[in-house]
């Protein structure tokens, strides 16, 4: 439900003829906007619900946020998947070979302009600064065992002991609950084959070998009865419904509808896409339902009256709502 209001009040906000999106300030409170209910998930200890809202950056990426901004968000990913990876030690080797070997493919500009001498250091620091230090206090401070243990199990990688309890050190570590989900997930899809095993003859989803089948992982359950011929067009069905979404958007001659349309795309878009890839193992266990098809009559709810709202507003789209 937080989301509905959360679009509405950027909607409302990025509309207003008071807001000049092009100023660093307007652009802070359009963020404020978006990461306000994520921080209060997160002191919920629920840190994977707060990803959802990194998909209102994409409404506004359509209202003229910088190409920077998503640049510098890919970078985080990267660089943050690349700390887990790799030993601390050596990733600082690396990226200050890298900056030397930068530096002196550029020499003639350090030795030219201060500025560049400046953000060659700066990025090299704040490269440094994140993965030995940012990273690394995340993990202790922030996430939970739990969302630590199926960050790993995704990456295919033992929890360090650096993120385990003292007695837990040292210890053989077996796979955890959630690498069981994805491992009796996998097998379900895989057993679907080309075309599947028919309408409620799933072996695995009928004797429920993989648990929260209704809700996380329901996209397992079209996979082994509908094989891949039923999953390929559930993915392409999601895939039209955020293409006329954005259609929808495009047309529409007040900025308030258009912005809400892109927030219920971009909405639409994560879930789907942080919920498959979290069934076939492609991301972390974390919660997210699949929009308008998983079990539960809040995440139902919630989709429907985003939709519904966005057809209500086009269907006055010659009014110019502000």
């Amino acid at each position: 439900v937080h989301k509905i209001f959360t679009s509405l009040a950027i909607a409302k906000f990025l509309s207003s003829p008071e807001t000049n999106f092009n100023t660093l300030k307007h652009r802070l409170i359009a963020a404020a906007l978006a990461l306000t209910p994520a921080v209060l998930i997160v002191l919920q200890q629920e840190t994977g619900l707060a990803l959802v809202y990194v998909c209102f950056f994409l409404a506004m990426y359509r209202e003229g946020l910088p190409h920077i901004v998503l640049i510098i968000a890919f970078s985080a990913i990267v660089l943050t998947l690349t700390t887990l990876l790799v030993p601390k030690i050596t990733l600082l080797y690396i990226v200050t070979g890298l900056a030397i070997a930068i530096g002196v493919l550029i020499r003639k500009a350090l030795r030219r302009e201060m500025m560049v001498r400046v953000v060659l250091v700066g990025v090299w620091l704040v490269v440094i600064l994140f993965s030995q230090f940012a990273v690394p206090f995340a993990f202790k401070h922030v996430l939970q065992k739990h969302q630590i243990e199926r960050i790993y199990t995704t990456l295919g990688q033992d929890v360090p002991d650096d993120y385990l309890e003292p007695a837990d050190r040292g210890k053989k570590r077996g796979g955890n609950i959630s690498g069981y989900n994805v491992w009796q997930s996998k097998i379900a899809i895989g057993s679907g084959g080309f075309s599947g095993k028919g309408f409620l003859n799933g072996t695995s989803t009928k004797n429920e070998f993989v648990p929260e089948q209704n809700t996380d992982f329901i996209f397992c359950a079209v996979g082994e009865q509908f094989g891949f011929l039923g999953s390929a067009a559930l993915v392409l069905l999601y895939l039209g419904l955020m293409l006329r979404i954005l259609f929808v958007a495009e047309r529409q001659r007040s900025a308030f509808s258009r912005v809400y349309a892109y927030c219920v795309a971009s909405i639409l878009f994560i879930h789907f896409a942080i919920n498959i890839s979290m069934t076939i193992g492609l991301a972390p266990v974390i919660g997210i339902t699949l929009p308008l098809l998983s079990y539960g009559g809040t995440s139902l709810l919630s989709f429907s009256i985003l939709i519904f709202i966005l057809l209500r507003l086009d269907a006055d789209r010659q009014v110019m709502i502000r």
